[in-house]
């Protein structure tokens, strides 16, 4: 029989994917201790089962706030209409969906009580002041989904637990140094949708974070930022207004196995500047304003996928993809988008592509005007 978490997980995850990998809700079973929260859930129940003598008459019970669902420490307060935070909220929950509602303000007490929380959703709401206090109680709290709201800035007093935050879609203008402060186990950030230009983000803004995933898409920015955290491995800012890659902006980012930079105004690519990348698995260039291959990926070892659709390229050389020597490229080519380009194909040489795995792997098309 289906799991009752099941539709509900499902309806979460999809309401929040984005067009890259990343985690969701569903891992909450892998990460949250031995066995997971839903592990837990599970137990308790079956828990429920295990005797057959006759039970004492039963105590009172936690109370479910009114309209909504509240089963295996899941509480479902989503399309209400509400516009504050219920009261009565079971102490021992670990998930509490309150997306889609008209929710305007979170007050100091208004999670109180939560300690076992894992994951907030606050999707798609009016809320645009949080209490500095608001997120106090919630020491276990590590997923915070709290996209399409009103807010102006990062909210002050994240719980220091927090791994996941979601903030895309809000007002965000600028991010001030202390934002992220004490929130080392942070290894996630989503907050694009938000009209931040480069000049928004103070100095050491990122100061302290151990990001593995950072995305900053439909933003304004017009270059790529130069103090997000060495750590990351997945950086997306793709849908912004980018000119150009120059030499030393991505100095900082060795560790990047995945760099989204597609949908923006990039016409020049300085020589050199992929070489700080040397990890690169996958390079998203699409939709931009490229007349050329870019001249370092011959040098790119591991470097197996990249998009260069939709771009003004005319012309491929037999040595724009491929290194001279062998044994020097450690990963082949599975993917190579060059549709919609105004490059003859047919005039392409073979040869061009012999670091490629299998010749499906080139994704030409027909280039209109």
């Amino acid at each position: 029989m289906m799991s009752p978490l099941l539709p509900l997980l499902s309806l979460l995850v999809s309401s929040l994917a984005l067009p890259f990998e990343q985690r969701g809700f569903l891992d909450f079973s892998l990460d949250a201790g031995e066995g997971g929260v839903s592990m837990m859930m599970m137990n308790d129940e079956e828990g429920s089962a295990i005797e057959e003598e006759t039970p004492a008459p039963p105590g009172p019970g936690p109370v479910c706030p009114f309209g909504c669902h509240c089963h295996l420490r899941v509480v479902q307060c989503s399309d209400l209409g509400l516009t504050s935070v219920p009261k009565n909220i079971p102490s021992d929950t670990a998930l509490l969906d309150l997306q889609n509602n008209k929710i305007t303000e979170l007050k100091e007490n208004d999670f109180k009580g939560l300690h076992n929380l894992y994951a907030l959703v606050l999707v798609n709401n009016r809320i645009s002041k949080v209490s500095g206090k608001a997120f106090q109680p919630l020491r276990s709290l590590q997923k915070l989904y709290f996209s399409k709201n009103l807010l102006t800035e990062i909210p002050q007093g994240l719980p220091p637990s927090l791994v996941e935050l979601r903030i895309h879609e809000n007002r965000i203008k600028n991010v001030r140094k202390e934002a992220f402060k004490g929130l080392g186990s942070m290894n996630c950030i989503e907050m694009g949708g938000n009209p931040l230009e480069n000049s928004g983000f103070e100095p050491g803004a990122f100061d302290g974070l151990k990001l593995n995933y950072l995305r900053i898409s439909e933003a304004k920015l017009t270059g790529i930022p130069k103090d997000f955290p060495a750590s990351i491995n997945e950086l997306h800012l793709d849908h912004n207004q980018i000119q150009a890659i120059e030499l030393e902006d991505l100095i900082r980012y060795k560790s990047l196995y995945r760099l989204g930079l597609g949908y923006n105004h990039i016409r020049m690519i300085e020589n050199g500047s992929l070489a700080f990348v040397p990890n690169l698995r996958e390079l998203h260039l699409d939709n931009n304003r490229l007349s050329k291959i870019p001249a370092s990926l011959p040098d790119m070892k591991y470097l197996q996928v990249i998009y260069l659709h939709s771009n003004n390229i005319s012309q491929v050389g037999v040595n724009d993809f491929c290194p001279r020597g062998f044994g020097v490229k450690r990963a082949f080519y599975n993917g190579i988008s060059l549709f919609s380009n105004p490059v003859n194909y047919w005039e392409v040489q073979p040869a061009a592509f012999r670091c490629v795995t299998d010749r499906l792997a080139i994704q030409f098309g027909n280039y209109k005007k």
